[in-house]
């Protein structure tokens, strides 16, 4: 099966060895992804906006590799803080209402970056006719 992958420059990416995403046959795995723009957090102290921010990435890497977000069928989603469920589930949900793949959200001491709060993986399933 062709293997098709996509990278954001993440600094990480070549110096830990890892793609955004990856495409094999009818599936998509979307790795761990963080607010971090050109090396930089963004919208640091802000939960509903990391998670957005976040979603729109996941996005744009399911797009590059002819998916959408309506193929998504898990996401897990690892933060620093479980009392602000409501803000990283709002963004989730503003991408997910229709869609509803299963979910988790799991509190986690801490991510790469202290002023990141939240790191989102994603699934998807092609069906086979795309």
């Amino acid at each position: 099966m062709e293997r098709k992958q996509v990278f954001t420059g993440s600094p990480w990416e070549s110096s830990v060895g890892y793609c955004r995403a990856l495409r094999i046959g009818d599936r998509i795995e979307v790795a761990g992804t963080t607010a971090m723009q050109n090396g930089e957090v963004v919208f640091a102290g802000n939960p509903y906006e990391q998670a957005k921010f976040i979603l729109q990435t996941i996005e744009q890497a399911l797009k590059d590799l002819g998916s959408g977000m309506n193929h998504v069928v898990r996401t897990r989603m690892y933060v620093t803080d479980i009392s602000q469920w409501e803000e990283y589930g709002r963004a989730h949900g503003e991408f997910f209402r229709d869609i509803q793949p299963v979910a988790t959200m799991v509190e986690v001491k801490a991510l790469i970056d202290p002023q990141l709060l939240i790191e989102i993986e994603a699934e998807a399933v092609i069906p086979q006719s795309l």
